[in-house]
């Protein structure tokens, strides 16, 4: 149900006298069935009104359900993060429940330093508070590729801090259902910051022999028994699996092009150990990854046993040695992709109609309420909404990111234009082409390495050739070692960051997608095969 982040992307806070308005504070009947009842979500909150105690500030956040504020306590100067979730967003018995059953689990779970504490929670007529630690050190990601170099022994260190996560909510008859490296964040941007569990918003209490049938959490990180609807907490070993999978060498071990390739690479699980960085990799360290990625949960290692492992027991023993550019282009190749896509749009942007031009210098000019000829978050977020783009506020994020080209957290005019045409444009094949036929210089009707490399290799810098490789791989879906037209209007027109599945996705698709497999045998005939 969203973080309890700092977001250094967030513009910074606007000094304003007077009270912050509670931005959820204005009162509305919801009627759920219930005779006009007010809807009742939390069962003993601290309070109703945070505004008594806390005074909410700049936004951090926002996710499926609500807004992450900056949350200072009034009596003691102490920074917290509020979560807001809007009633108006719980539209289901099972939304309603979701945030529930949230709030208990983390009430439930002692204290631990590598677990984000909850400590107050409030409910009024229009949303539910929750105020938690704020953790505002970054994701583990870019924490890693920051760093410059990343060897065995950090690898192991983050495995242990994930599963002794894991060991103690199984230990108290919790499932987290979710672990992807998204939902750990540093406490502070110093070096030895503890690494903390955020959110526990798709976690479920379980006793021991329970089974459940809900498919939930992120794709990449599923366990094969999720798909088929038959599975406990040792799900969570599994996922925890595929980050070490990811940290020791940049990519998930289960990645398709489609949906149900994703779905069938886990129902195989046969993993990849002869790609690079894999030989360079510790014996002990493969071998705890094929352990923790077993398909047969009754074999998978428990968290305790991970943590038993010889390759965690010696932890600070492990290699020091960096594994390589290889893994950190990996990671970076995400942001990467990006400047492919920036360097595109700004081709498209060239070649707009004068008529297209004036109603995008029109569109800043109304988003622009500052009148500064820079374009925030906020404003982006308003002025989007206001000229009918529905588009979900992380995507928003992503593409102020994407776009934000100097970084500076905000979008000049140059900038917006990206935007408008990726907001516009990708599906139009005749803007499109002209992008293609700007990178494919020799006319041969493929982007080839070179030419690839020749476009991108001023924004790249070192490990060009390693990126450059990694998108030929990911782009080039027929293998043929080039991209065509119809690979590259497909990767302009799609996400393909695997790290920001979402849960709707997870949720609705993989769900219809299990019950096709299961309809259609595959998964029975997978598991024959083995």
């Amino acid at each position: 149900m969203g973080n309890c982040c700092s977001n250094p992307g967030a513009p910074s806070e606007k000094k304003k006298k007077g009270k912050k308005q509670n931005p959820f504070s204005i009162d509305y009947a919801t009627n759920h069935g219930t005779g006009g009842t007010k809807l009742s979500v939390l069962k003993e909150p601290t309070g109703r009104d945070i505004g008594l105690r806390y005074e909410l500030g700049r936004e951090l956040g926002r996710g499926e359900f609500g807004i992450t504020y900056l949350c200072t306590d009034k009596e003691t100067g102490e920074v917290f993060a509020c979560k807001s979730i809007s009633k108006k967003k719980l539209r289901t018995a099972v939304d309603i429940e979701d945030v529930r059953r949230e709030v208990e689990i983390m009430k439930h779970l002692p204290p631990h330093p590598n677990i984000v504490s909850l400590k107050d929670t409030y409910e009024d007529d229009s949303a539910v508070h929750l105020v938690m630690e704020l953790c505002e050190g970054g994701e583990l990601f870019d924490r890693i590729v920051a760093r410059g170099h990343y060897t065995e022994r950090a690898a192991a260190g983050v495995t242990k801090t994930i599963v002794e996560v894991v060991q103690m909510c199984h230990k108290h008859g919790v499932m987290h259902r979710d672990l992807k490296p998204e939902n750990f964040l540093f406490a502070n941007k110093k070096e030895a910051a503890p690494l903390k569990a955020i959110d526990f918003g798709l976690s479920v209490f379980f006793k021991p022999g329970e089974r459940f049938t809900e498919i939930v959490g992120s794709p990449y990180y599923m366990a094969p028994e999720v798909l088929k609807r038959n599975y406990g907490p040792e799900v969570d070993v599994w996922s925890a699996g595929v980050i070490l999978y990811i940290l020791l060498c940049g990519v998930p071990p289960f990645w398709a092009e489609t949906e149900q390739g994703v779905a069938q690479a886990i129902i195989r699980s046969v993993l990849d150990f002869k790609r690079d960085p894999w030989p360079k990799v510790s014996d002990n360290a493969k071998d705890l990854v094929k352990r923790m990625l077993d398909p047969d949960p009754k074999r998978r290692l428990t968290a305790q046993e991970v943590l038993e492992h010889p390759w965690l027991l010696n932890a600070k023993k492990a290699p020091n040695v960096p594994l390589g550019e290889t893994v950190r282009a990996r990671l970076k190749q995400f942001s990467v992709m990006n400047k492919f896509k920036k360097r595109a749009l700004r081709v498209v942007a060239e070649h707009l109609s004068v008529e297209e031009v004036a109603g995008i210098k029109e569109m800043f000019q109304m988003m622009d309420t500052s009148n500064c000829g820079q374009i925030t978050l906020e404003e982006l977020k308003v002025g989007l909404h206001k000229s009918g783009h529905q588009v979900p506020d992380p995507d928003v994020q992503m593409l102020m990111e994407a776009a934000d080209v100097d970084g500076n957290g905000t979008l000049d005019y140059g900038e917006f234009v990206a935007v408008s045409i990726h907001l516009r444009k990708m599906g139009n094949d005749e803007h499109l082409h002209k992008a293609f036929v700007y990178f494919d210089q020799n006319k041969s009707g493929y982007i080839e390495i070179e030419e690839l490399k020749g476009s991108l290799e001023e924004d790249l810098g070192p490990n060009c050739d390693e990126v450059i490789d990694a998108i030929i791989r990911d782009v080039d879906t027929d293998k043929d070692g080039r991209i065509s037209y119809e690979e590259f209007a497909a990767m302009m027109k799609a996400g393909t960051d695997w790290r920001k599945a979402s849960r709707q996705y997870s949720r609705e698709r993989f769900n219809n997608l299990s019950l096709k497999l299961m309809k259609d045998g595959s998964l029975q005939l997978n598991n024959e095969a083995r």
